[in-house]
């Protein structure tokens, strides 16, 4: 009977040990990214780049990535810690892709800058003017 008595009364201990966390953890979510433009509705692409932050488990790869209505995102290689995307369509000034991630608590941690932009004929703008954020 003690040993019925000492198993219970360890497994009572183990269990509210393993309950003593404060319950939160990652929190998937999505991430937007915004385009700030000189040419609203003039530009026809832009190549940009998202870094992961890094995370004790390794990056923090986002999990899926979606254009904005009217607009296209093309991805060449499988989501990783680093990502160049190339979005197409007139593009605005506002959010123009989303980006799931495994925990949205990172989000000050992921960077987007631009490589290029190209008018809807195709021809290279100057960057001036240009700005990209990312936000929850």
């Amino acid at each position: 009977m003690k040993r019925v008595l000492r198993a219970l009364a360890l497994a009572a201990a183990l269990g509210g040990a393993g309950s003593c966390g404060d319950g939160t953890g990652p929190v998937a979510g999505v991430l937007t990214v915004s385009l700030q433009t000189p040419n609203p509705g003039a530009d026809g692409a832009i190549l940009l780049t998202v870094k992961s932050p890094m995370t004790v488990l390794g990056p923090s790869v986002p999990t899926s990535v979606t254009a904005a209505s009217g607009l296209r995102v093309f991805l060449l290689t499988p989501l990783a810690a680093t990502n160049h995307f190339a979005v197409t369509g007139p593009l605005p000034n506002g959010a123009i892709l989303t980006i799931g991630v495994p925990d949205v608590s990172r989000a000050g941690q992921y960077s987007v800058t631009i490589q290029d932009v190209a008018a809807t004929d195709f021809t290279l703008r100057a960057l001036g003017g240009y700005a990209l954020t990312i936000s929850r």
